[in-house]
């Protein structure tokens, strides 16, 4: 991807409303249930930060977060250079946080213990020398890559910042640059949207042994042509997700349900959901996706600050453990914690 992709993602920038976010104030559940945050941004583009002061304020917001992982959203590429290397900044850029965390000066939080980058495997096998400059670049801490795969025709949906065409994951070339992850023992995380989730299937029969992982429930969208669509696209979305559930290679995030894409519209709202609402309104993404992966390849995520714009942190992670209410201690264990843990390969 070209300086252009990360523009593209830079005038999609949500602009969460802090004062409107104020007005939902939740008492913590579960305050000491440990937390791994397995996904999250960090980002200074057209005004618009989100940098470790803001994540920090979040997770100071009651909730024991022990760790984090960055993922990648083109931010802070180099200026110069080769564009296939231009993403390398954004793990320089993370990795210094990560440092800055570790010096303990900044909470308990082991803030971007993991980091998510992109490298263009649409380079094919020429892609091994980016990520050999992306591990170099994470100073032990870079994990695996994410190739945003998001495409549909309709001009009301925006694709992902890499410009995808249709059908990207079943591209010869493209593989050929995703069989390098295993060189270095990366994962991959496939986002695309609900109508692609074959995709995924086709890529991890491919590639058996190679760990992934599904961003945000596949994207469902309810927006554009799929306004007012929602239970036959929930129906639809059910069937794709117990499918793509029999690779025992693929992990599902739980979470990403937020965003303008997913069409609820809260962010227009005089007041913002809180926990409850939402665990009502969401409960059946929730349930299919743990009931078809089972909380061992589960982990719930924060999507910050995408999401922000619908609610807040606590609300989010209040919002998860009404979800898991009724789960057991090891079964709360594996999707706050222990999944992400062992996916991302925390030292924790």
């Amino acid at each position: 991807m070209s300086g252009d992709g990360a523009s593209l993602l830079e005038s999609r920038i949500p602009s969460p409303n802090a004062e409107w976010l104020a007005q939902i104030n939740e008492e913590i559940l579960e305050p000491e249930l440990p937390i791994v945050d397995p996904h999250h941004h960090l980002w200074d583009m057209r005004g618009k930060r989100y940098l470790i002061e803001d994540l920090l304020e979040d997770l100071n917001s009651g909730h024991n977060i022990v760790a984090t992982v960055f993922l990648e959203c083109a931010s802070m590429y180099r200026r110069e250079g080769p564009d296939a290397m231009k993403p390398i900044g954004e793990t320089e850029f993370v990795n210094g946080i990560a440092a800055m965390s570790a010096s303990g000066k900044y909470g308990k939080t082991k803030i971007c213990a993991g980091i998510v980058g992109f490298a263009n495997l649409t380079m094919g096998a020429a892609v091994e020398e980016v990520l050999a400059a992306q591990v170099a670049a994470g100073n032990g801490r870079f994990r695996g890559t994410r190739y945003g795969a998001g495409f549909d025709p309709s001009l009301d949906i925006n694709n992902s910042h890499t410009n995808p065409p249709a059908g990207i994951y079943l591209d010869p070339t493209f593989r050929q640059g995703f069989a390098k992850l295993a060189t270095f023992d990366l994962s991959f995380e496939a986002w695309l949207y609900h109508t692609q989730i074959a995709d995924v299937g086709s890529l991890a029969d491919a590639f058996p042994d190679q760990r992934m992982v599904l961003n945000h429930f596949a994207g469902p969208m309810g927006i554009g042509p799929y306004t007012g669509k929602r239970d036959d696209n929930l129906a639809a979305w059910k069937n794709d997700i117990k499918e793509l559930a029999k690779r025992p290679n693929v992990h599902a995030k739980l979470g990403g349900l937020g965003m303008v894409i997913n069409g609820y519209k809260f962010e227009e709202r005089s007041t913002p959901p809180g926990s409850e609402e939402l665990a009502q309104i969401w409960r059946p993404y929730f349930e299919t996706c743990i009931e078809a992966f089972g909380p061992e390849r589960c982990m719930f995520e924060s999507n910050f600050p995408v999401d922000k714009v619908t609610s807040s942190y606590a609300v989010y992670w209040n919002l998860f453990k009404r979800i898991a209410s009724g789960a057991s201690a090891d079964e709360k264990r594996a999707m706050f914690h222990d999944t992400a843990a062992r996916f991302y390969k925390l030292d924790l």
